[in-house]
C-alpha cells in the first residue's frame, strides 16, 4: 500500500521537512514531493506497526496536528496513482480516505477524468472531446488509441494510471536536519520547567536520529518569547552523534549561553544540523565507565520505545514534569 500525503498551500519550507520527519517516523521508504506533497511506501510498516493503513494515516493526522498545528489530506491505496487520486478528493483542511485493491475499480470508475492524479487541464478537455468523461471509460480504451488522442508518452502514462498500473515510491534523500518542539501551556520563566521540557527535546531528537541511522554535527537551539521575540544559536558537537548523552550537553549550554533574563519563554525548539549517516560517524571508546554502560542500555530503551510508545521510558525529570 501507498500513502499520499498533500499539506496545506503555501507551507513554509521549514514545516514541510518537519512533516517529511513525521512521515519517516512511519516508515524508511519515504518520496519527498516539493513544496508540499510526499509519498511513503507502507509495505514495510504495516506489518511493523500491526495496524491497518487507514490507521497509520489517522496516526499522521494527529501528529501533525498536535506537533505541529498541521492538517493533512492522506490518501491511501495499492498504487501511487490511486493514493494520491484518493487525496485529492478529501476535502480541505484535512482527512484520511483509504481505497483497498478490492474497491480501486468501483472507486475509480465513476470519477471524472479530471480527477485522476496526472491527468492536466489539457488532458482532461482532449478525452471529454472524445466522449471520455470518467476514469472508467478511460481504463476501458486502448492504450493506442489513448496515445494518439494525447501523444505517445503522455497517453501511455494515462492508459496505466487509469488501469491502476503501479510504479514503485522511490525514496529521496533525508532532510538535512531534524528539528523537535516544544511549546508551554502557559509563559514561563521557571530555570526547572524549561531544563526538563529541554531534556524532552533531546530525548525526542535523539530518538529519531537513531530511529533514522543519523548523526548531527551540530544543534541549534531556539526561544520564542512573549510578544513575539526569538533567540536562537548553533554550535557543533565535538563529534557527530545521535548518543542523549552528547545532545543533552551540548543543548544545556546553549541554554545556559541564552540566560533567561530576556522575558517570558513560549516555546523551544531544537534543531539536529548536518546530519550524515550514523556508520559515517567514528566511535570512540570512552574510559568514562557510566557513559559507556548509558549508551550500551540505549539500545534497549530505544527497542522499548519503538514497541510501548516514547512515553513509557525516560529520563525522571521529564516525568516528574509531565505527571
Amino acid at each position: 500500500m501507498v500513502m499520499h500525503v498533500r499539506c496545506p498551500d503555501r507551507l513554509p519550507e521549514e514545516t514541510y521537512r518537519q512533516v517529511l520527519e513525521e512521515l519517516a517516523g512511519l516508515s524508511p521508504v519515504v518520496q519527498a514531493l516539493p513544496p508540499t506533497a510526499a509519498l511513503v511506501d507502507l509495505r514495510g510498516a504495516l506489518p511493523y506497526y500491526g495496524v491497518d493503513a487507514r490507521r497509520l494515516g489517522e496516526v499522521l493526522r494527529i501528529r501533525t496536528i498536535s506537533r505541529l498545528g498541521v492538517d493533512v489530506r492522506v490518501g491511501i491505496g495499492p498504487t501511487i496513482t490511486v493514493a494520491a487520486t484518493a487525496s485529492g478528493q478529501i476535502p480541505r483542511p484535512g482527512g484520511v480516505l483509504a481505497i483497498t485493491p478490492e474497491e480501486v475499480a468501483g472507486w475509480l470508475g465513476p470519477l471524472p477524468v479530471d480527477a485522476l492524479h496526472g491527468i492536466g487541464p489539457r488532458q482532461a478537455t482532449v478525452l471529454r472531446d472524445y466522449g471520455v468523461h470518467c476514469v472508467g471509460l478511460l481504463a476501458a480504451l486502448p492504450p493506442a488509441t489513448v496515445q494518439r488522442l494525447l501523444g505517445g508518452k503522455a497517453g501511455r502514462l494515462a492508459a496505466d494510471r487509469a488501469r491502476g498500473i503501479a510504479r514503485p515510491v522511490v525514496p529521496r534523500a533525508l532532510p538535512a536536519t531534524a528539528s523537535v518542539r516544544y511549546r508551554f501551556d502557559e509563559h514561563t520563566l521557571d530555570g526547572a520547567v524549561v531544563r526538563a521540557a529541554l531534556l524532552e527535546l533531546v530525548v525526542r531528537l535523539g530518538t529519531r536520529l537513531r530511529g533514522r541511522d543519523q548523526a548531527a554535527r551540530a544543534l541549534t537551539l531556539s526561544l520564542t518569547f512573549a510578544g513575539g521575540g526569538s533567540w536562537d544559536k548553533t554550535r557543533r558537537l565535538t563529534a557527530p552523534s545521535a548518543h542523549e548523552d552528547d545532545l543533552r550537553q551540548l543543548a544545556y549550554q546553549l541554554m545556559d549561553a541564552a540566560g533567561l533574563q530576556r522575558g517570558l519563554l513560549t516555546g523551544l525548539v531544537l534543531k539536529a544540523e548536518d546530519l550524515l549517516d550514523a556508520d559515517q560517524a567514528p566511535r570512540q571508546l570512552s574510559l568514562d565507565d557510566a557513559r559507556e554502560a548509558r549508551l550500551a542500555t540505549e539500545g534497549a530503551v530505544d527497542r522499548i520505545r519503538d514497541k510501548f510508545g516514547t512515553r513509557v521510558i525516560g529520563p525522571a525529570a521529564v516525568f516528574r514534569r509531565a505527571s
